[in-house]
């Protein structure tokens, strides 16, 4: 997996034709023309600071990918894949970067391929190996590749709760305790008859948000505790917000939790295995 960025992306973009967007002339040039009458400069190509600029962009690198064969995803339309015979080749586009993955990088490969026709194509430099998405840390750790979100855990104890973890709280304790739906069902049916703490709604709503990026993205064992806990944004107390760093120590004690992707052997047909703690145990 590699990342390669593009150079001032939105510069790379292309107009549509008969498109026409006039600016005002920079800083330093004369706004007033020879004849008394304001000027403007009519814009040859996209530039940063136009609404239009980023959408110019991916109608200029999208069909660019199409044209080299790649097939766009149709659940993930920033994702494109190309597989001719045994190699294979997956591409994500986010902004200015291409996430690439690859299954070999041999001189005759189709990642040589590809990467020898993006540099004579666009602008643009080899980040190297990707290690981070998004406060995403992308591990490959022989065949598995593992996500995992340490480093924006320990980013959070050190913006939500800088004092650290309380030494009450141990280490083998849940996300959540069995009285939170409880909690989360009084703090809402008590909404419309109290003064919510602006403060406070502000500080519980910045950390639950992080929270759920957490739950949606790498840490489902906290899927359960952040989705209660997001339904009291409005109006939470005090408790809840005890609930919420409870969630978040629970995440600092675990940091090295992550999703493990494992190939499945090649006679094996590509099976969805799942778990269910049908008896409530966590």
């Amino acid at each position: 997996m590699r990342r390669w960025d593009f150079v001032a992306a939105y510069l790379q973009g292309e107009l549509e034709p008969g498109e026409v967007v006039y600016c005002h002339p920079p800083p330093g040039y004369a706004t007033i023309g020879s004849d008394g009458r304001p000027r403007v400069c009519r814009v040859q190509k996209p530039v940063y600071g136009m609404a239009q600029a980023g959408r110019r962009w991916q109608r200029t690198l999208f069909p660019w990918l199409e044209a080299q064969s790649f097939t766009q995803s149709s659940t993930d339309t920033c994702s494109f894949s190309k597989a001719p015979g045994g190699d294979k080749l997956v591409i994500g586009c986010y902004v200015d970067d291409l996430f690439v993955l690859y299954s070999t990088d041999d001189s005759d490969s189709l990642y040589a391929e590809f990467s020898a026709a993006l540099i004579d194509r666009w602008r643009v430099e080899d980040e190297g190996e990707v290690s981070d998405l998004l406060n995403v840390d992308i591990a490959v750790e022989g065949d598995d590749v593992v996500l995992r979100q340490s480093s924006y855990i320990k980013q959070l104890l050190a913006t939500h709760a800088p004092a650290g973890i309380p030494s009450s709280f141990q280490k083998n304790h849940a996300p959540a305790q069995p009285d939170l739906p409880a909690l989360v069902e009084k703090a809402v049916s008590e909404r419309d008859s109290r003064t919510c703490d602006d403060v406070l709604t502000r500080r519980y709503q910045s950390l639950v948000g992080a929270l759920l990026y957490c739950s949606t993205n790498t840490r489902p064992d906290v899927a359960y505790a952040v989705g209660m806990l997001c339904r009291a944004m409005s109006c939470p107390n005090d408790l809840l917000m005890q609930d919420a760093e409870r969630v978040l120590f629970y995440l600092v004690r675990h940091a090295d939790v992550g999703l493990r992707y494992r190939q499945s052997p090649t006679t094996q047909s590509h099976r969805l295995v799942g778990f269910s703690d049908s008896d409530w145990a966590t």
